[in-house]
Protein backbone atom coordinates (compact mmCIF):
# COMPACT_ATOMS: atom_id res chain seq x y z
CA UNK A 1 0.00 0.00 0.00
CA UNK A 2 1.28 3.08 -0.74
CA UNK A 3 2.24 5.67 1.70
CA UNK A 4 0.57 9.20 1.55
CA UNK A 5 3.72 11.84 1.93
CA UNK A 6 1.74 15.07 0.99
CA UNK A 7 -1.76 15.99 0.62
CA UNK A 8 -0.98 19.30 -1.37
CA UNK A 9 -1.85 17.68 -4.37
CA UNK A 10 -5.36 17.11 -3.20
CA UNK A 11 -5.81 21.08 -2.34
CA UNK A 12 -4.44 21.58 -5.46
CA UNK A 13 -7.34 20.06 -7.28
CA UNK A 14 -10.64 20.86 -4.96
CA UNK A 15 -9.65 24.16 -4.26
CA UNK A 16 -11.28 25.44 -7.39
CA UNK A 17 -14.40 23.04 -6.39
CA UNK A 18 -14.81 24.91 -2.86
CA UNK A 19 -14.70 28.03 -5.07
CA UNK A 20 -17.55 26.31 -6.88
CA UNK A 21 -19.77 25.76 -4.18
CA UNK A 22 -18.77 29.59 -3.24
CA UNK A 23 -19.63 30.72 -6.75
CA UNK A 24 -23.49 28.67 -6.63
CA UNK A 25 -23.95 30.43 -3.11
CA UNK A 26 -23.16 34.14 -3.92
CA UNK A 27 -26.22 36.29 -4.88
CA UNK A 28 -26.61 35.99 -8.88
CA UNK A 29 -26.54 39.44 -9.43
CA UNK A 30 -23.20 40.30 -7.68
CA UNK A 31 -20.89 38.98 -10.87
CA UNK A 32 -17.97 40.98 -9.04
CA UNK A 33 -17.71 39.44 -6.05
CA UNK A 34 -17.98 35.72 -8.20
CA UNK A 35 -15.50 37.19 -10.23
CA UNK A 36 -13.51 38.13 -7.04
CA UNK A 37 -13.95 34.40 -5.37
CA UNK A 38 -13.39 32.64 -8.78
CA UNK A 39 -10.33 34.86 -9.21
CA UNK A 40 -9.13 33.44 -5.37
CA UNK A 41 -9.94 29.74 -6.18
CA UNK A 42 -8.10 29.81 -9.06
CA UNK A 43 -4.70 31.79 -7.90
CA UNK A 44 -4.21 29.56 -5.19
CA UNK A 45 -3.45 26.57 -6.49
CA UNK A 46 -1.59 28.49 -9.39
CA UNK A 47 0.78 29.55 -6.11
CA UNK A 48 0.88 26.22 -4.76
CA UNK A 49 1.87 24.27 -7.77
CA UNK A 50 4.26 26.74 -8.73
CA UNK A 51 5.73 26.38 -4.79
CA UNK A 52 5.40 22.64 -6.03
CA UNK A 53 7.46 23.11 -9.48
CA UNK A 54 10.21 25.04 -7.65
CA UNK A 55 10.28 24.07 -4.23
CA UNK A 56 8.63 20.90 -2.99
CA UNK A 57 9.19 18.15 -6.43
CA UNK A 58 12.69 16.73 -6.68
CA UNK A 59 14.46 16.96 -9.83
CA UNK A 60 16.39 13.67 -11.08
CA UNK A 61 14.23 10.67 -9.80
CA UNK A 62 11.31 8.96 -11.57
CA UNK A 63 9.32 7.96 -8.78
CA UNK A 64 6.01 9.82 -8.05
CA UNK A 65 6.29 12.13 -5.50
CA UNK A 66 3.82 14.11 -3.29
CA UNK A 67 1.60 10.46 -2.95
CA UNK A 68 -1.88 11.04 -1.80
CA UNK A 69 -3.56 6.93 -1.10
CA UNK A 70 -6.54 6.21 0.58
CA UNK A 71 -9.25 3.39 0.57
CA UNK A 72 -12.18 4.14 -1.46
CA UNK A 73 -14.26 1.54 -1.79
CA UNK A 74 -12.11 -1.33 -0.73
CA UNK A 75 -14.94 -4.00 -1.88
CA UNK A 76 -13.44 -3.32 -5.58
CA UNK A 77 -9.90 -2.35 -4.77
CA UNK A 78 -10.18 1.02 -5.78
CA UNK A 79 -8.47 3.82 -4.05
CA UNK A 80 -8.37 7.67 -3.97
CA UNK A 81 -4.17 7.40 -4.72
CA UNK A 82 -2.65 10.41 -6.79
CA UNK A 83 0.82 11.69 -7.08
CA UNK A 84 2.78 13.48 -9.78
CA UNK A 85 6.13 13.18 -11.30
CA UNK A 86 8.49 15.04 -14.05
CA UNK A 87 5.69 14.38 -16.82
CA UNK A 88 2.49 15.32 -14.81
CA UNK A 89 3.97 18.18 -13.32
CA UNK A 90 4.74 20.84 -15.73
CA UNK A 91 0.97 19.61 -16.72
CA UNK A 92 -0.94 20.41 -13.50
CA UNK A 93 1.55 23.94 -13.23
CA UNK A 94 0.07 24.68 -17.08
CA UNK A 95 -3.70 24.12 -15.94
CA UNK A 96 -3.78 26.36 -12.83
CA UNK A 97 -2.26 29.09 -15.26
CA UNK A 98 -4.40 28.80 -17.57
CA UNK A 99 -7.96 28.80 -15.52
CA UNK A 100 -6.33 31.60 -13.59
CA UNK A 101 -5.87 33.50 -16.76
CA UNK A 102 -9.42 32.55 -18.25
CA UNK A 103 -11.33 34.61 -15.16
CA UNK A 104 -9.84 38.29 -16.57
CA UNK A 105 -10.81 36.90 -20.37
CA UNK A 106 -13.97 35.95 -19.54
CA UNK A 107 -15.24 39.73 -18.86
CA UNK A 108 -16.19 39.90 -23.17
CA UNK A 109 -18.14 36.57 -22.81
CA UNK A 110 -21.69 37.38 -23.31
CA UNK A 111 -24.11 36.19 -21.36
CA UNK A 112 -21.98 35.32 -18.15
CA UNK A 113 -23.37 34.45 -15.41
CA UNK A 114 -22.65 33.07 -12.18
CA UNK A 115 -23.39 29.22 -13.70
CA UNK A 116 -20.66 29.80 -16.15
CA UNK A 117 -17.89 30.67 -13.48
CA UNK A 118 -19.03 27.55 -11.61
CA UNK A 119 -19.05 25.38 -14.39
CA UNK A 120 -15.30 26.32 -15.03
CA UNK A 121 -14.04 25.92 -11.96
CA UNK A 122 -15.69 22.34 -12.07
CA UNK A 123 -13.50 22.10 -15.52
CA UNK A 124 -10.53 22.86 -13.18
CA UNK A 125 -10.98 20.35 -10.97
CA UNK A 126 -11.40 17.49 -13.41
CA UNK A 127 -8.42 18.82 -15.92
CA UNK A 128 -6.20 18.66 -12.64
CA UNK A 129 -7.79 15.45 -11.57
CA UNK A 130 -6.89 13.50 -14.71
CA UNK A 131 -3.10 14.84 -14.46
CA UNK A 132 -2.51 13.46 -11.38
CA UNK A 133 -4.99 10.34 -10.93
CA UNK A 134 -2.75 6.82 -10.51
CA UNK A 135 -5.51 4.81 -9.99
CA UNK A 136 -7.36 4.55 -13.33
CA UNK A 137 -11.00 4.22 -11.87
CA UNK A 138 -10.38 7.98 -10.25
CA UNK A 139 -8.62 8.68 -13.30
CA UNK A 140 -11.73 7.55 -15.24
CA UNK A 141 -14.05 9.66 -13.08
CA UNK A 142 -11.93 12.95 -13.38
CA UNK A 143 -12.25 12.27 -17.33
CA UNK A 144 -15.91 12.23 -17.20
CA UNK A 145 -15.90 15.26 -14.68
CA UNK A 146 -14.13 17.49 -16.96
CA UNK A 147 -16.86 16.59 -20.19
CA UNK A 148 -19.95 17.98 -18.88
CA UNK A 149 -19.19 21.11 -17.87
CA UNK A 150 -16.80 22.21 -21.21
CA UNK A 151 -20.08 20.98 -22.84
CA UNK A 152 -22.47 23.06 -21.33
CA UNK A 153 -19.41 26.30 -22.03
CA UNK A 154 -19.64 25.43 -25.36
CA UNK A 155 -23.66 24.88 -25.64
CA UNK A 156 -24.64 28.07 -23.23
CA UNK A 157 -21.86 30.57 -24.38
CA UNK A 158 -20.95 29.66 -27.27
CA UNK A 159 -21.25 31.06 -30.85
CA UNK A 160 -24.83 30.72 -33.21
CA UNK A 161 -23.94 26.94 -34.18
CA UNK A 162 -22.80 26.28 -30.01
CA UNK A 163 -25.84 23.10 -30.10
CA UNK A 164 -24.26 21.75 -32.95
CA UNK A 165 -20.38 22.09 -31.48
CA UNK A 166 -21.21 21.10 -28.79
CA UNK A 167 -23.44 17.94 -29.42
CA UNK A 168 -20.44 16.88 -31.41
CA UNK A 169 -17.69 17.61 -28.69
CA UNK A 170 -19.91 15.58 -26.06
CA UNK A 171 -20.54 12.33 -28.65
CA UNK A 172 -17.21 12.40 -29.71
CA UNK A 173 -15.45 12.53 -26.06
CA UNK A 174 -18.51 10.02 -25.14
CA UNK A 175 -17.49 7.44 -27.48
CA UNK A 176 -13.82 7.06 -26.72
CA UNK A 177 -15.10 7.48 -23.10
CA UNK A 178 -16.89 4.03 -23.63
CA UNK A 179 -14.06 2.22 -25.47
CA UNK A 180 -11.74 3.69 -22.28
CA UNK A 181 -14.40 1.92 -19.84
CA UNK A 182 -14.22 -1.48 -21.31
CA UNK A 183 -10.78 -1.50 -21.86
CA UNK A 184 -10.09 -0.57 -17.97
CA UNK A 185 -12.93 -2.91 -16.91
CA UNK A 186 -10.90 -5.82 -18.87
CA UNK A 187 -7.52 -5.26 -17.30
CA UNK A 188 -9.34 -5.04 -13.73
CA UNK A 189 -10.93 -8.59 -14.07
CA UNK A 190 -7.58 -9.77 -15.26
CA UNK A 191 -5.12 -8.59 -12.69
CA UNK A 192 -7.37 -8.09 -10.15
CA UNK A 193 -6.23 -3.96 -9.75
CA UNK A 194 -6.98 -0.58 -11.05
CA UNK A 195 -3.62 1.18 -9.81
CA UNK A 196 -1.47 2.36 -13.12
CA UNK A 197 1.67 1.57 -11.58
CA UNK A 198 1.11 -2.08 -11.11
CA UNK A 199 -0.80 -1.98 -14.27
CA UNK A 200 2.61 -1.11 -16.11
CA UNK A 201 4.57 -3.17 -13.93
CA UNK A 202 2.42 -5.89 -15.48
CA UNK A 203 1.99 -4.82 -18.55
CA UNK A 204 5.79 -4.87 -18.75
CA UNK A 205 6.01 -8.31 -17.61
CA UNK A 206 3.72 -9.52 -20.36
CA UNK A 207 1.60 -10.95 -16.69
CA UNK A 208 -1.57 -9.74 -19.22
CA UNK A 209 -4.14 -12.84 -19.83
CA UNK A 210 -7.27 -11.69 -20.78
CA UNK A 211 -9.25 -13.42 -23.74
CA UNK A 212 -8.71 -12.30 -27.41
CA UNK A 213 -11.23 -10.13 -29.31
CA UNK A 214 -12.38 -10.02 -32.93
CA UNK A 215 -9.30 -12.03 -33.83
CA UNK A 216 -6.62 -9.53 -31.99
CA UNK A 217 -5.21 -10.80 -28.84
CA UNK A 218 -5.87 -9.11 -25.57
CA UNK A 219 -3.13 -5.99 -25.15
CA UNK A 220 -3.59 -5.67 -28.70
CA UNK A 221 -7.51 -4.72 -28.67
CA UNK A 222 -7.12 -2.98 -24.97
CA UNK A 223 -4.31 -0.85 -26.65
CA UNK A 224 -6.84 0.13 -29.71
CA UNK A 225 -9.46 0.82 -27.08
CA UNK A 226 -7.43 2.64 -25.22
CA UNK A 227 -5.15 4.88 -28.41
CA UNK A 228 -8.75 5.91 -29.48
CA UNK A 229 -9.91 7.11 -26.56
CA UNK A 230 -7.54 9.14 -26.14
CA UNK A 231 -6.69 10.44 -29.85
CA UNK A 232 -9.50 11.80 -29.96
CA UNK A 233 -9.27 14.04 -27.52
CA UNK A 234 -5.84 14.91 -28.95
CA UNK A 235 -7.06 15.11 -31.61
CA UNK A 236 -5.11 12.82 -33.87
CA UNK A 237 -6.39 12.40 -37.58
CA UNK A 238 -8.73 11.12 -38.51
CA UNK A 239 -10.70 12.15 -34.86
CA UNK A 240 -10.12 15.34 -35.27
CA UNK A 241 -13.14 16.71 -36.94
CA UNK A 242 -15.26 17.83 -33.32
CA UNK A 243 -12.17 20.45 -33.00
CA UNK A 244 -12.45 23.27 -35.63
CA UNK A 245 -16.92 23.47 -34.82
CA UNK A 246 -15.76 23.45 -30.80
CA UNK A 247 -13.26 25.88 -31.32
CA UNK A 248 -14.98 28.28 -33.47
CA UNK A 249 -18.37 28.12 -31.86
CA UNK A 250 -16.61 28.26 -28.12
CA UNK A 251 -16.33 31.31 -26.48
CA UNK A 252 -12.34 32.75 -26.09
CA UNK A 253 -11.54 31.84 -22.61
CA UNK A 254 -13.09 28.21 -23.48
CA UNK A 255 -10.94 27.86 -26.64
CA UNK A 256 -7.68 28.52 -24.57
CA UNK A 257 -8.91 26.18 -22.26
CA UNK A 258 -9.87 23.32 -24.92
CA UNK A 259 -6.68 24.21 -26.82
CA UNK A 260 -4.20 25.24 -24.06
CA UNK A 261 -4.78 22.39 -21.93
CA UNK A 262 -7.54 19.71 -22.75
CA UNK A 263 -5.75 18.93 -25.95
CA UNK A 264 -2.56 17.83 -23.69
CA UNK A 265 -5.43 15.24 -21.59
CA UNK A 266 -4.90 12.84 -24.84
CA UNK A 267 -1.04 13.05 -25.01
CA UNK A 268 -0.52 12.64 -21.28
CA UNK A 269 -3.13 9.83 -21.43
CA UNK A 270 -1.15 7.99 -23.92
CA UNK A 271 2.17 8.35 -22.31
CA UNK A 272 0.69 7.60 -18.30
CA UNK A 273 -2.08 5.25 -18.98
CA UNK A 274 -1.37 2.97 -22.83
CA UNK A 275 1.85 2.74 -24.07
CA UNK A 276 3.39 2.04 -20.70
CA UNK A 277 0.38 -0.51 -19.80
CA UNK A 278 0.89 -2.47 -23.51
CA UNK A 279 4.65 -1.99 -24.41
CA UNK A 280 4.41 -4.96 -27.10
CA UNK A 281 1.14 -3.14 -28.81
CA UNK A 282 2.83 0.13 -29.17
CA UNK A 283 6.33 -1.11 -30.23
CA UNK A 284 4.60 -3.10 -33.13
CA UNK A 285 2.33 -0.25 -33.60
CA UNK A 286 4.54 2.50 -33.54
CA UNK A 287 4.83 3.22 -37.20
CA UNK A 288 1.81 3.45 -38.06
CA UNK A 289 0.83 5.96 -35.25
CA UNK A 290 3.71 7.82 -37.10
CA UNK A 291 2.39 7.74 -39.89
CA UNK A 292 -0.89 9.36 -38.67
CA UNK A 293 1.38 11.88 -36.60
CA UNK A 294 2.50 12.96 -39.89
CA UNK A 295 -0.66 12.77 -41.24
CA UNK A 296 -1.99 15.84 -38.81
CA UNK A 297 1.50 17.52 -39.13
CA UNK A 298 0.92 17.78 -42.71
CA UNK A 299 -2.96 17.85 -43.00
CA UNK A 300 -3.99 20.50 -40.66
CA UNK A 301 -1.16 23.00 -41.94
CA UNK A 302 -2.45 22.48 -45.50
CA UNK A 303 -6.44 22.86 -44.68
CA UNK A 304 -5.28 25.94 -41.80
CA UNK A 305 -4.11 27.66 -45.32
CA UNK A 306 -6.77 27.60 -47.03
CA UNK A 307 -9.09 29.33 -43.79
CA UNK A 308 -10.75 32.54 -44.01
CA UNK A 309 -12.48 32.85 -40.74
CA UNK A 310 -9.43 33.60 -38.16
CA UNK A 311 -10.31 31.43 -35.50
CA UNK A 312 -10.73 27.81 -37.45
CA UNK A 313 -7.15 28.74 -38.87
CA UNK A 314 -6.02 28.35 -35.68
CA UNK A 315 -7.86 25.54 -34.55
CA UNK A 316 -6.95 23.47 -37.55
CA UNK A 317 -2.72 24.60 -36.65
CA UNK A 318 -3.79 22.66 -33.31
CA UNK A 319 -4.46 19.65 -35.59
CA UNK A 320 -1.21 20.16 -37.10
CA UNK A 321 0.83 20.79 -34.13
CA UNK A 322 -0.30 18.14 -31.97
CA UNK A 323 0.86 15.79 -34.91
CA UNK A 324 4.43 16.63 -33.55
CA UNK A 325 3.53 14.72 -30.16
CA UNK A 326 2.06 11.57 -31.62
CA UNK A 327 5.22 11.26 -34.31
CA UNK A 328 7.56 11.96 -31.28
CA UNK A 329 6.26 9.24 -29.44
CA UNK A 330 6.13 6.90 -31.63
CA UNK A 331 9.56 7.45 -32.51
CA UNK A 332 10.94 5.72 -28.99
CA UNK A 333 14.01 7.54 -28.97
CA UNK A 334 14.54 9.81 -26.07
CA UNK A 335 14.75 12.89 -28.33
CA UNK A 336 11.68 11.75 -29.92
CA UNK A 337 10.08 11.37 -26.50
CA UNK A 338 11.50 14.53 -25.03
CA UNK A 339 10.33 16.37 -27.48
CA UNK A 340 6.41 15.34 -27.70
CA UNK A 341 6.36 15.80 -23.77
CA UNK A 342 7.66 19.63 -24.41
CA UNK A 343 5.60 20.07 -27.37
CA UNK A 344 2.70 19.67 -25.30
CA UNK A 345 3.47 22.01 -22.96
CA UNK A 346 4.80 24.93 -25.46
CA UNK A 347 1.32 23.96 -27.66
CA UNK A 348 -0.21 25.15 -24.81
CA UNK A 349 1.17 28.25 -24.08
CA UNK A 350 1.63 29.51 -27.92
CA UNK A 351 -1.96 27.91 -29.10
CA UNK A 352 -3.64 29.77 -25.66
CA UNK A 353 -1.93 33.01 -26.81
CA UNK A 354 -3.09 32.85 -30.63
CA UNK A 355 -6.72 32.21 -29.20
CA UNK A 356 -6.60 35.51 -26.69
CA UNK A 357 -5.44 37.45 -30.38
CA UNK A 358 -8.28 36.43 -32.02
CA UNK A 359 -10.40 37.25 -29.31
CA UNK A 360 -8.92 40.80 -28.83
CA UNK A 361 -10.10 41.45 -32.43
CA UNK A 362 -13.36 39.26 -32.59
CA UNK A 363 -14.80 41.61 -29.59
CA UNK A 364 -14.33 45.07 -31.47
CA UNK A 365 -14.75 43.69 -34.96
CA UNK A 366 -17.57 41.17 -33.92
CA UNK A 367 -16.32 38.65 -37.21
CA UNK A 368 -13.11 36.43 -38.12
CA UNK A 369 -13.23 37.36 -41.71
CA UNK A 370 -9.60 37.52 -42.40
CA UNK A 371 -9.91 39.05 -45.66
CA UNK A 372 -12.15 41.63 -44.18
CA UNK A 373 -9.20 42.94 -42.09
CA UNK A 374 -6.23 45.08 -43.32
CA UNK A 375 -3.58 47.67 -41.95
CA UNK A 376 -4.52 46.85 -38.11
CA UNK A 377 -1.10 47.66 -37.27
CA UNK A 378 -1.63 51.14 -37.51
CA UNK A 379 -4.54 51.90 -35.50
CA UNK A 380 -3.60 49.20 -32.58
CA UNK A 381 0.40 49.15 -32.53
CA UNK A 382 0.70 47.23 -29.14
CA UNK A 383 -1.89 44.54 -30.21
CA UNK A 384 0.27 43.83 -33.07
CA UNK A 385 3.44 43.48 -31.23
CA UNK A 386 1.77 40.98 -29.38
CA UNK A 387 0.25 38.97 -31.90
CA UNK A 388 3.11 38.90 -33.91
CA UNK A 389 5.18 37.59 -30.75
CA UNK A 390 2.03 34.82 -30.11
CA UNK A 391 2.06 33.28 -33.82
CA UNK A 392 5.68 33.27 -34.52
CA UNK A 393 5.96 31.04 -31.49
CA UNK A 394 3.20 29.14 -33.00
CA UNK A 395 5.43 29.33 -36.27
CA UNK A 396 8.31 27.85 -34.53
CA UNK A 397 10.56 30.81 -34.98
CA UNK A 398 13.81 29.76 -33.57
CA UNK A 399 14.67 31.20 -30.46
CA UNK A 400 11.04 30.85 -29.18
CA UNK A 401 9.62 27.37 -27.56
CA UNK A 402 7.99 25.82 -30.35
CA UNK A 403 11.43 25.83 -32.40
CA UNK A 404 12.87 23.68 -29.85
CA UNK A 405 9.93 20.55 -28.96
CA UNK A 406 9.65 20.61 -32.98
CA UNK A 407 13.37 20.09 -33.59
CA UNK A 408 13.68 17.76 -31.20
CA UNK A 409 10.95 15.86 -32.12
CA UNK A 410 11.98 15.88 -35.29
CA UNK A 411 15.73 14.76 -34.75
CA UNK A 412 14.13 12.45 -32.63
CA UNK A 413 12.18 10.98 -35.32
CA UNK A 414 15.25 10.90 -37.68
CA UNK A 415 17.14 8.67 -35.06
CA UNK A 416 14.41 5.53 -35.03
CA UNK A 417 15.47 2.10 -35.46
CA UNK A 418 13.15 2.17 -37.79
CA UNK A 419 14.87 4.03 -40.73
CA UNK A 420 11.19 4.81 -42.26
CA UNK A 421 10.78 7.28 -39.69
CA UNK A 422 13.36 9.10 -41.88
CA UNK A 423 10.73 9.52 -44.76
CA UNK A 424 7.90 10.50 -42.24
CA UNK A 425 10.49 13.58 -41.31
CA UNK A 426 11.16 14.69 -44.63
CA UNK A 427 6.98 14.84 -45.22
CA UNK A 428 6.54 16.50 -42.03
CA UNK A 429 9.17 19.42 -43.05
CA UNK A 430 6.41 20.06 -45.88
CA UNK A 431 4.19 20.53 -42.73
CA UNK A 432 6.53 23.11 -41.25
CA UNK A 433 6.73 25.49 -44.28
CA UNK A 434 2.95 25.67 -44.78
CA UNK A 435 2.78 26.57 -40.99
CA UNK A 436 5.00 29.64 -42.20
CA UNK A 437 2.75 30.48 -45.13
CA UNK A 438 -0.42 30.37 -43.44
CA UNK A 439 0.53 32.47 -40.91
CA UNK A 440 2.38 34.92 -42.18
CA UNK A 441 -0.55 35.13 -44.88
CA UNK A 442 -2.82 35.55 -41.91
CA UNK A 443 -0.05 38.46 -40.45
CA UNK A 444 -0.24 39.86 -43.63
CA UNK A 445 -4.04 40.09 -44.52
CA UNK A 446 -4.70 41.29 -41.14
CA UNK A 447 -2.23 43.64 -40.12
CA UNK A 448 -0.60 45.09 -43.26
CA UNK A 449 -1.35 47.07 -45.87
CA UNK A 450 -3.57 50.06 -46.57
CA UNK A 451 -6.01 50.89 -42.91
CA UNK A 452 -9.14 49.61 -43.84
CA UNK A 453 -10.93 52.75 -42.88
CA UNK A 454 -13.75 50.94 -40.52
CA UNK A 455 -10.68 50.21 -38.24
CA UNK A 456 -9.26 53.34 -37.96
CA UNK A 457 -10.71 54.23 -34.50
CA UNK A 458 -10.49 50.85 -32.75
CA UNK A 459 -9.30 50.96 -29.12
CA UNK A 460 -5.58 49.27 -28.57
CA UNK A 461 -5.13 46.46 -26.60
CA UNK A 462 -6.28 47.08 -23.36
CA UNK A 463 -4.24 46.51 -19.80
CA UNK A 464 -7.21 43.23 -18.91
CA UNK A 465 -6.01 42.09 -22.52
CA UNK A 466 -2.57 42.20 -22.09
CA UNK A 467 -2.83 40.82 -18.82
CA UNK A 468 -4.06 37.22 -19.77
CA UNK A 469 -1.96 37.29 -22.90
CA UNK A 470 1.65 38.54 -21.47
CA UNK A 471 2.45 35.70 -19.37
CA UNK A 472 1.59 33.41 -22.17
CA UNK A 473 3.99 35.40 -24.07
CA UNK A 474 6.76 35.63 -21.51
CA UNK A 475 6.67 31.58 -21.36
CA UNK A 476 6.84 31.42 -25.19
CA UNK A 477 10.07 33.43 -24.95
CA UNK A 478 11.67 31.91 -21.94
CA UNK A 479 11.15 28.57 -22.76
CA UNK A 480 12.31 28.98 -26.46
CA UNK A 481 16.00 30.53 -24.83
CA UNK A 482 15.82 28.12 -21.31
CA UNK A 483 14.23 24.86 -22.51
CA UNK A 484 15.89 23.19 -19.35
CA UNK A 485 13.44 24.50 -17.34
CA UNK A 486 11.24 22.17 -18.48
CA UNK A 487 13.78 19.38 -19.62
CA UNK A 488 15.67 19.27 -16.39
CA UNK A 489 11.94 18.13 -14.70
CA UNK A 490 10.96 15.81 -16.97
CA UNK A 491 14.79 13.96 -18.16
CA UNK A 492 14.18 11.50 -15.47
CA UNK A 493 10.30 10.32 -15.92
CA UNK A 494 11.50 10.03 -19.68
CA UNK A 495 14.48 7.93 -19.39
CA UNK A 496 11.63 5.66 -17.04
CA UNK A 497 9.33 5.48 -19.69
CA UNK A 498 11.45 4.85 -22.74
CA UNK A 499 12.60 1.67 -20.68
CA UNK A 500 9.09 1.10 -19.57
CA UNK A 501 8.50 0.61 -23.28
CA UNK A 502 11.35 -1.01 -23.94
CA UNK A 503 14.00 0.82 -25.67
CA UNK A 504 17.66 0.21 -25.30
CA UNK A 505 18.91 3.57 -23.32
Amino acid sequence: MPETTSTILTWITFIPFIGMVAVLCAPKQNLSLIKGICGIATFIPLVLATQVYFGSFQKGTSEFQLVHFAEWIPLMKINYHVGIDGLSLPLVWLTTLLLFIAIPASESVPRVSKGYYALLMLLEVGILGVFISLDYFLFYVFWEVMLLPMYFLIGIWGGPRREYAAIKFFLYTLAGSVLMLVAVIAMRLDTGTFSIPELVRIGGEGGFTGPALLGMKFTTWVFWFLYVAFAIKIPAFPFHTWLPDAHVEAPTPISVILAGILLKLGGYGLIRACFPIVPDAFTTFAFTLGVIGVIAIVYGAYVALGQSDFKKMVAYSSVSHMGFVLLGMAALTEWGMNGAALQMFNHGTSSAACFLVVGVIYDRAHHRDLNAFGGIAQSMPRYWALSTVAFFASLGLPGMAGFVSEFMTLVGSFQSADTRFQILVLISCVGVVLTAAYILWALQRVFLGPLNEKYKDYKDITAREVFSLAPLLILCILLGVAPFLLLDWMDSSIVQLMRQLGSSI
